[in-house]
């Protein structure tokens, strides 16, 4: 019997049950064990949704009350001392939300792209007096919850190799890798308690198999293993998000139970798997797509499958090709989806009983899923004949673009000259990223006006009062170049998307992307076009209110590339060109409309980059030239800057160079300006406006703080090309707290300009 099991699930909730949860904590308005109490509930809830859908095994420790990296911190005791409470306890929530969140006077820990994906992990932190133990118990004790539910629990944890990989050094001169040793000890421990606990399996998951790692490295990581091989339950070791062909042969001779790979990234893995694979092991194959929101192709799945079905029988297991944390809980919560459209999707719980449906037929044959088969096979065929998804303009258009037309007229040199004329902007100029707060009133107008009970008139009415408080605010703040606040989107992404052809939205398709932080990503389902302006009337009517250069805020064609759910029928290069071009038009209207800054937010950037080098080039080029054609079409005085958050970006700088956009805006806060100095190394040509407070952190910088941050920007980056803003947008913030930030920030650009005047 082939068997059907899952990685993991969505934690959030079908209804958002635990960000609201979180928040409502956070503000005070529920106690600690309210706050648990809704986790047990979204855990038993999902245990039993998956076992209803024939899934062998509830995966526990996929839960997290912010992030699954930072359970494992908190699980091996690896707690930063400036998190530490008095009682030197690591276990509880209040040190758990300091380390993801930061607290008074204690900053947040660093937070970055989990692989490839829109999904923000904590990073763990490790210094040369670093020491582990079991210092939480949440997973022994979630994993008696689903004993006692009648469930049979497989424990899910990062696996100590990647853990410790996606970590970084505190102390100088130290490598974190060396630290393996005393980690194991401590994972052979909490696999010991498992065993006690009575658990069969335990899935350890080690996706940093899929980046490039040298000899010494694959050395440390059979190492490990073998030292865990008398430990514990049976070992799945997971991989996932791409090719671990490569290390096939490693994998197959590890003392561990089981094996998974992911098809759907990679499907020519298998048969590197099949072969001599030795008859203790299990291979589970991810071939139910853990990371997009379409619907399962049955029966090429099943037919990818056959091989392997009859070589290894009840030892084959499917699964989806990763956690399902990256898709949204239940399609079922989608009412106002067309029939058409709505057959061709799958969420995490209909993904569920697609993993179960490919199980059975491969035990019990076609015929025994034959309902399920037919369902899939006319959503397929609807997908690829549907007139909705092809369109020949648009085809067109790509087909003619002129070759210069990813080019701006001048160099920067050039253009900076031209636009210094034009702007007139103070040495370190001050800016802010885009949003400003959003307060219960502005989301209750969208809300109003999206539901039909205001009229448009009065819409726009609220959103207008709400621009002139913004820009009214900035001129008290002392900004140089402004922003209208965003106060009518409701997503950098969800909001352009809403807008242009070839875009489906979905009511409750929420995604986690960090913390409470939720997502709902567009549906890119067919060719991509612009019917309209998207942004014109908002910003002209900001820049009719000030002297002072108001920026056009534009999501890029990458950033919306990688945070929506995009088709699959053609490469995602040409879905990004389409919409760089869509785009295109929109910058040109801006220009024409009179605004001569306008920012291009590129943030998932290097989310999009392949796991493997070799592959670097080929992605790099047709990202930076999309966010080219994207910017082009303006005069060498128009200014274009963009945004970056968030990333590791030192090796792709080259690229970065290569958009050309005048300025760049980044996050460095958390890193305490480190990401900024491989800009200095590079000696990247253009404008940098390093970030001088974390926006994601309750906790504010005094002026010292920021001095002392922009000191070392100083250091690194030319005087006359460093900006000075905060590290992204202010959506979620308050205004008091915005307030007090923001005039800090103003204030530390005057006293540089003290210090350190034109020549």
């Amino acid at each position: 019997m082939v068997v059907a099991h899952n990685l993991g699930f969505p934690r959030i909730g079908a209804n958002r049950e635990l960000k609201k949860a979180q928040e409502s904590f956070w503000a005070g308005t529920i106690s600690e064990a309210e706050l648990i109490e809704v986790g047990r509930e979204l855990r038993a809830k999902h245990w039993a949704l998956q076992k209803n859908a024939g899934i062998a095994f509830a995966p526990v420790g996929d839960f997290a009350f912010y992030d699954h990296v930072l359970n494992v911190t908190a699980l091996v005791g690896a707690v930063p001392p400036r998190h530490a409470n008095a009682s030197g306890s690591t276990a509880d929530l209040k040190t758990y939300f300091s380390m993801a969140r930061g607290d008074a006077g204690v900053p947040a820990q660093d937070m970055t792209k989990w692989f490839d994906t829109n999904y923000h992990y904590i990073v763990p932190e490790f210094a040369d007096t670093t020491k582990f133990a079991i210092a939480d118990e949440s997973l022994f004790a979630q994993v008696s919850e689903a004993l006692a539910a009648g469930l049979r629990p497989k424990p899910v944890l990062v696996g100590p190799f990647t853990y410790l990989y996606l970590g970084k050094e505190k102390s100088a001169g130290f490598a974190r890798l060396s630290l393996l040793p005393a980690l194991l000890e401590v994972y052979a421990a909490i696999l010991d308690r498992l065993t006690l606990l009575g658990v069969e399996w335990v899935q350890l998951d080690e996706p940093a198999l899929a980046l490039d790692l040298t000899a010494d490295k694959l050395e440390l990581f059979a190492s490990a293993y073998a030292r865990l091989a008398k430990h514990g339950p049976k070992k799945l070791l997971a991989t996932y998000f791409g090719d671990v062909s490569d290390h096939a042969a490693l994998l197959k001779s590890l003392p561990v139970d089981g094996i998974h790979i992911d098809v759907v990234r990679a499907p020519a893995q298998l048969d590197s798997f099949l072969v001599d694979l030795p008859s203790t092991k299990v291979l589970s194959v991810g071939v139910v797509d853990g990371r997009n929101i379409w619907r399962n192709d049955i029966r090429a799945s099943v037919a990818l499958l056959q091989k392997a079905s009859s070589s290894l029988g009840e030892r084959l297991w499917v699964a989806p090709s990763c956690s399902l944390l990256h898709t949204p809980v239940d399609l079922a919560n989608e009412t106002k989806l067309d029939a058409e459209f709505r057959s061709w999707l799958a969420f995490s719980t209909q993904k569920l009983a697609e993993v179960s449906a490919i199980a059975t037929a491969l035990t019990s044959g076609e015929a025994a899923v034959a309902s399920q088969l037919a369902e899939s096979d006319a959503a397929v065929a609807s997908r690829k004949s549907s007139v909705r998804v092809n369109n020949p303009e648009v085809r067109a258009r790509i087909a003619q673009l002129p070759a210069n037309s990813d080019a701006r007229q001048s160099p920067y040199p050039v253009r900076a000259k031209a636009q210094a004329a034009r702007l007139q902007l103070p040495r370190f100029p001050t800016t802010t990223i885009g949003s400003f707060p959003q307060t219960a009133e502005i989301r209750k107008a969208r809300a109003d006006f999206k539901k039909g009970t205001i009229p448009e008139a009065l819409y726009v009415e609220k959103m207008k009062a709400e621009i002139s408080l913004v820009v009214e605010r900035q001129e008290a703040y002392g900004i140089d170049v402004f922003v209208h606040g965003e106060a009518e989107r409701n997503d950098m992404v969800e909001y352009f998307g809403e807008q242009l052809a070839g875009f489906a939205f979905t009511e409750n398709g929420w995604v986690q992307s960090y913390g409470s932080r939720c997502v709902k990503p567009p549906v890119i389902f067919g060719d991509v076009s612009r019917p309209k302006p998207m942004t014109v009337d908002w910003t002209t009517y900001a820049q009719s209110l000030t002297k002072k250069p108001m920026k056009g805020m534009l999501t890029g064609p990458v950033t919306v590339l990688q945070w929506s759910f995009v088709r699959v029928d053609i490469p995602r290069s040409e879905t990004c060109l389409q919409l760089a071009v869509a785009l295109r038009d929109e910058v040109a209207d801006l220009e024409k409309a009179g605004i001569a800054v306008i920012q291009i937010d590129e943030p998932a950037i290097r989310e999009g980059l392949p796991l493997r080098r070799k592959d670097y080039d080929a992605y790099l080029e047709w990202a930076t030239r999309c966010f080219r054609v994207n910017a082009s079409p303006v005069r060498d005085d128009t200014q274009i800057h963009t945004h970056m958050c968030y990333s590791e970006f030192n090796d792709i700088l080259p690229a970065i160079a290569a958009m050309d956009a005048d300025v760049i805006t980044i996050e460095t806060s958390r890193s305490d300006m480190e990401l900024l100095t491989g800009f200095g190394t590079f000696a990247y040509p253009n404008d940098i406006g390093p970030g001088v407070y974390d926006i994601h952190s309750p906790r504010l910088p005094n002026l010292a703080e920021m001095l002392q941050l922009l000191e070392k920007a100083v250091a690194v980056i030319p005087a006359e090309r460093l900006w000075v803003n905060p590290d992204c947008g202010l959506k979620t913030r308050k205004w008091p707290e915005t307030e007090n930030a923001l005039t800090t920030m103003v204030a530390a650009a005057r006293e540089l300009r003290v210090k350190y005047p034109a020549a």
